[in-house]
């Protein structure tokens, strides 16, 4: 009796082994499939203003003069980067300096890379 017992919880812990490692691989492969795929998907900023233009009801006139406003605020914005950039530099060389000699040469390589691969998708976007 006691081996048809053990029998049944090995033949229940397979199963549930299984299960379990079916489960694991789809998570895995639902994170790749969003890592590599989904990020083509993204929503451009126009699509993010139809969208907000859409839930507030604007009518065509309305969606103009928003579209106006916001190309104006881009250039001003634009604009004051350019001015403050050579600051903004200098604050980042500074900061980069410090953080170096704080992590290990190990860290200061992976944050670097990290830092570049933000910097990139912020860019994308």
């Amino acid at each position: 009796m006691e081996n048809k017992d053990r029998l049944t919880w090995k033949i229940r812990l397979a199963a549930f082994s299984v299960f379990l490692l079916g489960f694991v691989a789809g998570g895995l492969a639902f994170n790749i499939y969003n890592t590599w795929f989904a990020r083509d998907k993204r929503i451009t900023k126009d699509e993010k203003y139809e969208r907000i233009f859409d839930q507030l009801n604007l009518s065509e006139d309305q969606k103009i003069e928003v579209r106006r406003i916001i190309a104006e605020t881009r250039e001003e914005v634009q604009a004051l980067r350019k001015d403050t950039e050579p600051r903004m530099k200098e604050i980042r060389a500074r900061a980069s300096e410090k953080f170096q000699r704080v992590l290990t040469p190990e860290q200061w390589e992976k944050f670097q890379r990290l830092r570049e691969e933000a910097f990139s998708e912020k860019k994308s976007d």
